[in-house]
Order: structure tokens, then sequence, then C-alpha cells
């Protein structure tokens, strides 16, 4: 999950953390769109999955979460 600099919340998955958060950050050219608007970008909270599939539906997870709850995951240090 990524702290925008308007303070909103991003959450997506990769396969490289470090080169999707430069990505985000303007590097190469690339980031997704919500994030071009909103840089710089921090990362806040990371986990791992198995697979992709498995990353997608815990993202989907995530993202039904409202405000306060995706917070409070950030805070519990994962």
């Amino acid at each position: 999950m990524l702290r925008c600099a308007d303070g909103t919340l991003y959450t997506g998955i990769t396969t490289d953390i470090a080169r999707r958060v430069a990505e985000h950050n303007g590097e190469g050219g690339l980031g997704a769109r919500y994030t071009r608007s909103r840089r710089p970008v921090q990362l806040v909270y990371v986990e791992a999955a198995a697979d992709r599939a498995e990353a997608a539906r815990r993202e989907a997870a995530i993202k039904r979460l409202d405000r306060v709850r995706k917070l409070a995951l950030c805070a519990s240090g994962r």
C-alpha cells in the first residue's frame, strides 16, 4: 500500500516492490494514473502472497476496507 502526497492510500500488486514504487514516483514514465498526480508516494504496507491469484484476492479485500481499517493495517507493521 502506498501513501500519496495528498494523504490518500493506493493499493496494488507487483512482483518487484522497489521497481513499482519507483514507477509510481515517475521513474521510467510508468505508474498508475491515480498516483501520477499525487506524487511522491511512500510505501507504507507490504504483504507477500503465494501466487498472483492470491495477491489479487487480497488486493480486492484491502480495497474494500475503509480508510480507518487500512490505516490500522499499515500500523500493524507488516
